[in-house]
């Protein structure tokens, strides 16, 4: 009885909120509706990854800033990762000079707040960079200067799909060498070696395909002219500035929660590990980290919707995300914040829900099972 009144004070709570709010919109003469998203935007976006111009709507306004949310979100993840997995180890290493280095970069970093972190990346260094007249010139034709890293833009012609074809039998051909090769160690305890195999069919096979399909990808090279740089493909400082940002900063969280779940693995382990003659890096490829997932993994998790959530600190230093672009710009022009800050708190929770569910399922997949 009593969750049957809790449930109904919810419903009308959520009534009389809505109906309350519509109440004050038509009072002060604001439309309401969702019908805005089809009317004219009026306004460029600095970077899009989809077709964009300013006499598109709104709606694709919203779309171009996910867009380009999804990309800071899952670059910065996937770097964050790596670094943070690598310093991790790094701060358990029995060499005191990369322990200590691990060590001091994990504690200054975790202490310094994530806007700051971006100002000092922004800022600090990629605003100090030369002109584009006077650009530093990197490797593969690549040019760094105050407005952005231009590489070589690739050009794919159309026998590009026979590569890409290559490359989906081979991951499929590495997963299935992956899964027998495990198989056959569980049944004989036969170590198989798996490293080339796979290197094989990733690599080997898209490649092999890449020269038979006659090199199907021209390039189109940056340009340095006398004022400016043309061609390529433009890297924006902003964009570069929020990746790095993120990544340096969850990277010291990231390093902690490994460096915890490793200690988590009794030292038995390691030692029995020893005693059957494995090296230092199978016995924590094999050994060590199957074990420390069931305690990394959760806290893990939370650092990822903690990157993505940072991720609206684009707004901060120019970059066109969701919140820039939708919860700025398109807010400002249609005065319809209801409506856009609903749509804006929904695709962060709908991201924010994607990520539990996916991490959910990876944990069962490698949680330990007793037999």
């Amino acid at each position: 009885m009593l969750q049957l009144i809790v449930a109904v004070l919810l419903v009308w709570l959520v009534w009389a909120t809505v109906d309350n709010t519509i109440r004050n919109l038509r009072a002060q003469g604001i439309a309401s509706g969702f019908g805005f998203l089809w009317n004219t935007a009026g306004f460029d976006i600095s970077q899009s990854l989809i077709p964009y111009t300013s006499t598109d709507s709104h709606g694709r306004a919203f779309l171009v800033g996910l867009l380009n949310t999804l990309l800071v979100a899952v670059v910065g993840i996937v770097l964050a990762t790596v670094l943070g997995f690598v310093i991790g180890v790094a701060r358990l290493s029995r060499n005191w000079l990369v322990s200590t280095l691990a060590s001091v970069y994990i504690e200054t970093v975790r202490n310094v707040p994530p806007l700051l972190m971006l100002f000092a990346v922004y800022f600090g260094v990629l605003k100090t960079l030369p002109s584009p007249r006077n650009s530093i010139e990197l490797p593969f034709s690549s040019y760094l200067n105050l407005r952005g890293l231009y590489v070589p833009r690739p050009i794919w012609d159309e026998g590009i799909w026979i590569v890409l074809l290559a490359l989906l039998v081979g991951i499929v051909a590495a997963v299935w060498i992956r899964r027998r090769t495990e198989k056959k160690r569980i049944e004989t305890g036969e170590q198989g070696t798996v490293l080339l195999p796979v290197l094989a069919c990733v690599l080997g096979l898209p490649a092999l395909a890449f020269v038979l399909a006659g090199f199907p990808v021209t390039f189109d090279v940056p340009q340095l002219g006398r004022f400016n740089l043309k061609g390529g493909l433009v890297i924006m400082p902003e964009f570069m500035a929020l990746v790095v940002g993120l990544t340096l900063y969850t990277a010291a969280f990231i390093a902690e929660i490994v460096r915890s779940g490793i200690l988590s693995v009794h030292k038995g382990q390691q030692e029995a590990a020893a005693a059957l003659g494995l090296h230092d890096g199978q016995v924590m490829r094999l050994v060590i980290l199957p074990q420390a997932l069931r305690v990394i993994i959760p806290p893990l998790t939370n650092q990822y919707l903690n990157l993505t959530k940072n991720s609206s600190l684009a707004v901060a230093i120019g970059y066109p995300d969701l919140v820039s672009v939708f919860a700025g710009t398109t807010l400002n022009l249609t005065n319809q914040a209801v409506e856009v800050v609903l749509m804006t708190m929904g695709v962060y929770l709908f991201l924010s829900l994607c990520t539990s569910l996916f991490m959910n399922w990876f944990n069962a997949r490698v949680a330990l099972v007793e037999r």
